[in-house]
């Protein structure tokens, strides 16, 4: 068994190979390049296990998409100024290496908006845990926290998805002094 979810390591090696083949997919050749055939081959599985355990292309994604949570997060230094910044530019660096923001264009042209709702979960769910670790002693939990979180996360996916660039670190860090309530005063 596997220690930590009590799958067969087995089975945990499957679905690591199979998301890990996924995102590849996903990330390479597009989201409609996802489909049962061309992920099995890549992850060297048979189409029966994939449907047997993902009957649906959206599982698919979905598994791809999770395995987003597992990329590196910033070491924290204890400088919440200098972590939130680090995490932000760590997150531009995977938007850039998982072409992220044509994924999710991509998938929006064809997902439902449950689909896509299902998604952005996954997505949102495990890559913002490290800034909402950050932000929760400096926000009352609820919308304030809510809104830096959205802000700061903002301040990257905004501007690759709509308009197909990412921001320089001077933006990123203008960005955290803002929501840090440090931004420059002009008079």
């Amino acid at each position: 068994m596997a220690a930590d979810t009590g799958e067969d390591a087995r089975v945990a090696r499957t679905r690591a190979d199979v998301a890990r083949a996924a995102l590849g997919v996903l990330t390479s050749e597009g989201s409609d390049a996802v489909t049962h055939a061309r992920v099995a081959e890549v992850a060297g599985y048979s189409k029966t296990t994939l449907y047997a355990h993902w009957p649906a292309r959206l599982d698919l994604i979905v598994l791809a998409l999770g395995t987003i949570g597992d990329l590196p997060h910033f070491e924290r230094s204890g400088d919440l100024r200098t972590d939130l910044i680090g995490e932000l530019q760590i997150f531009r660096q995977a938007v850039d290496e998982y072409r992220l923001d044509r994924v999710l264009s991509g998938m929006a042209q064809w997902a439902s908006a449950d689909e896509m709702r299902q998604i952005r979960d996954t997505i949102n769910g495990e890559g913002q845990r490290p800034l909402r670790e950050m932000l929760e002693g400096r926000f009352a939990v609820g919308p304030e926290l809510e809104a830096a979180i959205s802000m700061l996360s903002g301040v990257v996916a905004c501007p690759s998805i709509m308009f197909g660039n990412l921001p320089d670190d001077d933006t990123i860090a203008a960005a955290v002094d803002l929501m840090l309530g440090r931004g420059g005063d002009r008079t």
